[in-house]
């Protein structure tokens, strides 16, 4: 159970980011005009992270809470594999509530997105929970051109030298491996709630 003490103007607000973080309403208790305590029920998991942080901002810094653990109970919690170019990268991998998982996914994929430098081939980024694909993004392939120096003259060249970067590209692709820099696995923490 967690009890936040806080100005009664900002209950509105904690409230509702209780209730972003799974919380169950308990009660509401007013220790005068200015000041009150919420009472809500909220996993473990949902305030370990940063709700201290988010209660701060939400308040001002006037807000302060205190917790207890009343019960252990069971959730719908699912582990949610981050995959780069087909491999799974176990460091990624989080356990999240099911209702969550999507949109959580979603942003995190989207985040290595931006911190993942590109290639000469495609990176596809995917968050997956038993195999299923629950979100993708794509990193595009840096594109070389090889018809540079060709000036005119016959097509055939042009399309030999395509043809070539295309089996290479391929191939590449095959065993080609992707180095996942320190800055994507910091952005994917930091993605939690922003």
């Amino acid at each position: 159970r967690t009890q936040f003490i806080l100005p009664a103007s900002d209950i509105g607000t904690v409230t509702q980011l209780a209730q972003d973080r799974r919380g169950v309403y308990v009660r509401t208790e007013y220790l005068s005009a200015s000041r009150a305590i919420v009472e809500y029920d909220l996993p473990l998991a949902e305030i370990v992270y940063d709700f201290f942080d988010k209660l701060k901002s939400a308040t001002r810094g006037y807000g302060s809470m205190d917790y207890e653990l009343k019960c252990y109970q069971a959730a719908p919690l699912v582990k949610m594999d981050i995959m780069v170019n087909g491999e799974p990268v176990d460091s990624l991998s989080t356990i999240v509530h099911r209702d969550e998982a999507q949109r959580r996914g979603r942003r995190y994929v989207q985040a290595l997105r931006k911190e993942i430098p590109r290639h000469l081939f495609q990176i596809p980024l995917q968050a997956s929970i038993g195999g299923k694909i629950i979100a993708r993004e794509n990193i595009s392939a840096l594109s070389k051109n090889v018809t540079a120096k060709c000036y005119g003259g016959d097509v055939t060249r042009k399309r030999k030298l395509l043809e070539k970067q295309k089996k290479g590209k391929a191939r590449m692709k095959t065993i080609g491996k992707v180095d996942v820099p320190q800055s994507a696995f910091l952005a994917v923490l930091a993605v939690r709630d922003n």
